[in-house]
């Protein structure tokens, strides 16, 4: 009896360590966070709820290597970044730590050329394009209702 119990508990752990390597897979790390990315298309809200159902945020910006670093993965995707001019149109923010309300100002940005427009008063999400290759002028507003991809990060202090 002794013997079954140690099998199937052998098996469990080693079902168990074979989920956490599939969803480890998925997540890539670029010096102290790592990086999801999503296969599906989603509205800029559902974008940040699958975000923080993975214990993340969608991702935020923060340096010129970083910006680089996610167009590069991002390969030809369109994809959701955790910026929004929702509360106040033309105040662009970074939502902070997936915490909903929570936001900061931008430092740098990477605007494609005549971005924002918010072209038809309804842009209000803002995603990093790729029909620009520039990745220092990538990104463009678009209405947050759009369903595209996204891209969730969480630091290793969140881990």
């Amino acid at each position: 009896q002794l013997q079954t119990s140690y099998n199937t508990l052998t098996k469990e752990r080693d079902h168990l360590k074979e989920e956490l390597n599939k969803q480890t897979c998925e997540w890539r790390r670029f010096k102290s966070s790592l990086y999801y990315l999503s296969t599906e298309k989603k509205s800029w809200t559902e974008s940040r709820q699958d975000c923080l159902g993975r214990g993340a945020h969608l991702v935020i910006i923060n340096s010129k290597e970083e910006q680089e670093f996610i167009h590069g993965w991002s390969e030809c995707l369109d994809i959701y970044l955790g910026f929004h001019d929702t509360n106040t149109e033309g105040v662009w923010e970074w939502i902070n730590d997936g915490a909903l309300g929570q936001s900061s100002a931008p430092g740098t940005t990477y605007w494609r050329d005549g971005e924002p427009n918010d072209a038809n008063q309804g842009e209000d999400c803002a995603q990093l394009s790729k029909q620009v290759s520039d990745p220092l002028k990538s990104w463009n507003d678009i209405p947050c209702t759009t369903n595209i991809h996204w891209m969730c990060e969480k630091t290793t202090s969140t881990l």
